[in-house]
């Protein structure tokens, strides 16, 4: 029986396009992105993640919802699903996307705010998995990836809060953020309905002890539980 919830006919159709169908669509959609700041006021914080199963085929997709600015966990979701789509670099949305958006409905209130453990707008096609979900669910969203995909920034202090503009060519497309003193940065973009300099700067914030935001490495937990 094909679904009857609009996320979850959307998920259906991302799962069976081609590679060349999913770079056409980041290309179509693309000027649907937001960069500035359409924040509702903040109590509900979001962070998603998605981890794999070889040995079944299946994708753990998890949010986890905390509570702002104590971040206290309010909710959460699980879904599984098989993997339909390919690994491809920078179509990294189209394996993580169907298990999110089937966790998405599952909860009972909308958070007010999405940091996803990947890309936005430091994308070859400016439309990474942060973007695509912020436009897809219509909620403000960051990009909060570990890795450069695309882009160059200069050398960062070693301070907690320093940063670097990421440039590629003379676009900049995030920014490099040390959240830790001495340790690796991360690397923010705008996903939807936020501005990089808000990015930026919540990313800082919801992240007061460890490399990564509180809302990723929660959700990173339940996508990791068996």
């Amino acid at each position: 029986m094909a679904p009857t919830h609009p996320l979850l006919q959307q998920a259906q159709r991302l799962a069976g396009m081609t590679p060349a169908q999913a770079a056409q669509l980041q290309a179509a959609l693309r000027d649907r992105v937001v960069a500035e700041d359409r924040l509702p006021p903040l109590r509900r914080v979001a962070g998603v993640d998605v981890s794999y199963q070889r040995a079944t085929g299946l994708g753990r997709a998890a949010v986890a919802v905390l509570s702002y600015p104590d971040l206290q966990l309010l909710e959460s979701a699980v879904a599984e699903l098989p993997v339909a789509f390919p690994y491809v670099p920078g179509l990294l949305a189209f394996r993580e996307m169907p298990a999110l958006l089937h966790a998405w409905v599952k909860l009972k209130a909308t958070p007010d705010l999405v940091l996803c453990d990947g890309h936005g707008l430091a994308h070859p096609r400016r439309f990474g998995l942060a973007c695509h979900l912020g436009v897809a669910l219509e909620v403000p969203c960051i990009g909060v990836a570990k890795r450069v995909l695309v882009g160059t920034h200069p050398p960062l202090a070693a301070a907690r809060g320093a940063w670097q503009p990421l440039q590629d060519g003379p676009a900049t497309i995030g920014v490099a953020l040390r959240t830790r003193s001495g340790v690796s940065p991360v690397y923010v973009s705008v996903g939807h309905r936020v501005s990089l300099a808000t990015a930026r700067r919540l990313t800082l914030q919801l992240a007061p002890k460890f490399r990564l935001p509180e809302p990723i490495r929660a959700a990173h937990r339940l996508a990791g539980e068996a």
